[in-house]
């Protein structure tokens, strides 16, 4: 059976309104998340344009109280780093102003701890035939988690020399 695409019914302003303000009391929304979900119900553009003014006049939806918000909850719960924060907030819609900002306010230490766990937990899955390769693998890794080269080269060079000591060890 294939699956028919569902036809959304349209919203009116006021519906739009109050099912937005529902959805902004029981999580943070940007402005761009807000216009998203009305362009997908069929309200004419001067129609979001108020309904938006409306929640950011009464503030359901702050961009910056978002952008704060998503900062704290990718760099401490899924570990993302500056780059990659801030390209996802770029992405949606948020001005560079409120996106440095926000990231001005994250705290810089835990990032630093996650990258170092996320990095160890990788480097215990990591097949390498050499030290070079070995940290090259760990590198583009943490590059993908959006943290910089300087960090991420520091990091590695120390969690590689560690796990080194440690085999040295046992051995």
């Amino acid at each position: 059976m294939c699956p028919q695409s569902v036809k959304r019914k349209s919203w009116t302003p006021e519906q739009a309104l109050a099912s937005l303000m529902r959805l902004c009391a029981r999580a943070e929304k940007s402005s761009s998340d807000a216009l998203r979900l009305m362009s997908g119900r069929g309200l004419s553009e001067a129609d979001r344009e108020k309904v938006l003014r409306k929640l950011v006049d009464e503030r359901f939806i702050d961009d910056s109280r978002y952008a704060e918000a998503f900062v704290r909850e990718k760099s401490s719960l899924d570990g993302w780093g500056e780059y990659k924060i801030r390209a996802a907030l770029q992405r949606k819609g948020i001005d560079r102003e409120t996106v440095d900002a926000a990231l001005a306010s994250a705290d810089r230490g835990h990032s630093l701890k996650m990258l170092r766990q996320r990095l160890a937990r990788k480097l215990r899955t990591v097949r390498a035939a050499s030290d070079y390769e070995l940290k090259n693998k760990l590198i583009r890794y943490g590059l993908s988690l959006g943290f910089d080269m300087d960090t991420v080269r520091s990091e590695v060079g120390l969690i590689v020399k560690n796990s080194d000591e440690e085999c040295d060890f046992f051995l």
